[in-house]
């Protein structure tokens, strides 16, 4: 009898269905069939990419009712939240569809020859060329942005690679619907069978099993740090080692002036209240340092800060593994030297169901690095408050809290000739800098970075796994050097027949 993958609605803790779960036989004859659709000539035709994108957001728009009530019982995140990010998923389909009519994903460059350089130059044309099949973990925290159809497959998919997704085991329901939606447009799109597979797994063998096949050539993954860097220990393991573009998690610090408390502690508090306390505080962007001054103005924070969270009712968790998680990281903070409490209700919930009640804790910044637990991700609704004592003492904080996915400063303009310590220290360590806002909502444009330094990404921050450009860790470059005309790839030719954007000597031409 084959094993199957119990969806738990975490509301109740009750199991509401059952799904088969995925043998090893699966992912190779997943692997085997994406590997043959990578140099299939119609995945390689942008136009038919572009339409399969579109395609895929169209019926997941046309099933919003039935994935956004499947998601909700399977996450226990409300409609309102589960609706906002069917669309956004939908949007970036289509967004990476736009990318592909204009060509803007072949970044094409031409030098011509020039032979009275010194020595002489030859002529080098480069584009790029995807790297084939792409292995996708889905997330737990976001059902849809960043599982199935989320933003990994989208633009892996954009980038000309087929996908494998090994769906998420705390939705199971939904990935396999999302997934059946994915495959359907493939089909009617008439593209290789082979350009997207769907495997769901709860053993981590099978996901081991996938990252192993020699024919996998990347790895995206959101979640844990524990689980990226378990991927990237694996993959550069294999003979030969592959990318993991891993999103890890962060503890996204938050630095409030004095001035700024003085001008405006009630939208502080009531915007980093949300951020750390709502859809129970899961997600990768959520606040979980906030950085105050000593004396007066940073106490009355902090104790504003600690009454509206300790006002908030218990919250959602995703899952069993996720609360006994942040239980565990929360009896170790609040057991740690310097630390104490500010909320008072127990923070884990046992009662039925998987929930937790935001919480609040105080510490020294000067304790950062030291005690050990004030730099780990609790993921969850809690925060730590750190108390700082000068612009200086708080950019050396930042900087030994380590790699992070954001930070964010709270100033006002008399604050802004001391700041640029802060500052640099702040893009020192983050992949993305706010200023007088929350980090939590990552838009999907060109100019977004999600990403950052090690341990927020596998990779050091050098790619986004958000915005358009995120295509790019899926794709290499080619270089054709004195290649006859007809040879040449269309974008390079000369005439720029696909009427692209193009580099030439240096300039950028249309």
């Amino acid at each position: 009898m084959s094993a199957t993958i119990k969806a738990v609605d975490p509301r109740t803790g009750i199991g509401i269905a059952e799904y088969p779960e995925a043998t090893r036989d699966d992912v190779d004859a997943a692997v085997a069939a994406a590997t043959s659709a990578a140099t299939d000539p119609a995945l390689a035709d942008p136009a038919r990419r572009a339409a399969l994108l579109r395609a895929i957001a169209q019926r997941l728009q046309q099933r919003e009712d039935q994935i956004v009530a499947l998601a909700g019982s399977e996450s226990g995140l409300p409609p309102a939240r589960l609706q906002g990010e069917l669309a956004r998923t939908t949007g970036q389909l289509r967004a990476f569809a736009d990318v592909l009519d204009r060509g803007a994903h072949l970044d094409a460059i031409i030098d011509t020859a020039d032979p009275a350089a010194t020595p002489p130059r030859p002529d080098i044309r480069r584009t790029t060329v995807p790297i084939g099949p792409v292995a996708v973990f889905g997330a737990s925290n976001f059902p849809l942005a960043f599982s199935t159809a989320g933003g990994d497959t989208a633009s892996a998919l954009a980038a000309g690679c087929p996908v494998v997704v090994k769906g998420h085991p705390a939705h199971p329901g939904t990935s396999t619907l999302v997934a059946g939606e994915i495959a359907a447009a493939v089909a009617d799109a008439g593209l290789p069978e082979g350009t997207f597979g769907h495997v769901l797994a709860a053993d981590h063998a099978i996901g081991g099993a996938l990252v192993d096949h020699p024919d996998v050539r990347a790895v995206a993954f959101t979640g844990s740090g524990a689980g990226g860097r378990a991927l990237m220990d694996r993959a550069a393991a294999r003979p030969v080692p592959i990318p993991v573009f891993a999103e890890m998690g962060s503890l996204n610090p938050v630095v409030v002036t004095e001035a700024a408390i003085d001008a405006r502690t009630d939208a502080i508090v009531a915007a980093l209240t949300g951020a750390i306390a709502n859809f129970g505080g899961q997600l990768c962007t959520k606040p979980g340092l906030v950085l105050v001054p000593e004396g007066d103005a940073g106490s009355a924070f902090t104790d504003a800060l600690a009454a509206a969270i300790g006002a908030r009712e218990r919250e959602v968790l995703l899952a069993q593994p996720v609360r006994d998680g942040l239980g565990r990281g929360l009896q170790a903070l609040e057991s740690a030297p310097g630390v104490a409490k500010l909320t008072d209700a127990e923070a884990i919930d046992r009662g039925a169901g998987f929930h937790a009640r935001p919480s609040l804790y105080r510490a020294a910044a000067g304790d950062l690095g030291t005690v050990g637990t004030l730099g780990e991700e609790h993921f969850g609704p809690a925060a730590v408050v750190l108390t700082y004592t000068s612009i200086e003492d708080a950019a050396a904080a930042l900087v030994r809290a380590g790699g992070q996915l954001t930070a964010t400063v709270h100033a006002q303009p008399q604050d802004h000739q001391q700041l640029q310590p802060l500052i640099d220290a702040a893009a020192r360590v983050a992949g993305r800098v706010v200023f007088d806002g929350v980090p939590t909502g990552v838009a999907v444009t060109w100019g977004m970075h999600h990403g950052g330094p090690y341990p927020a990404a596998s990779d050091g921050g050098a790619h986004t796994s958000v915005g358009m450009t995120a295509l790019r860790r899926f794709q290499r470059p080619v270089a054709f050097q004195d290649a006859p005309q007809e040879l040449l790839p269309p974008e390079l030719r000369d005439g720029n027949p696909m009427r692209i954007v193009r580099r030439v000597d240096g300039v950028l031409e249309t």
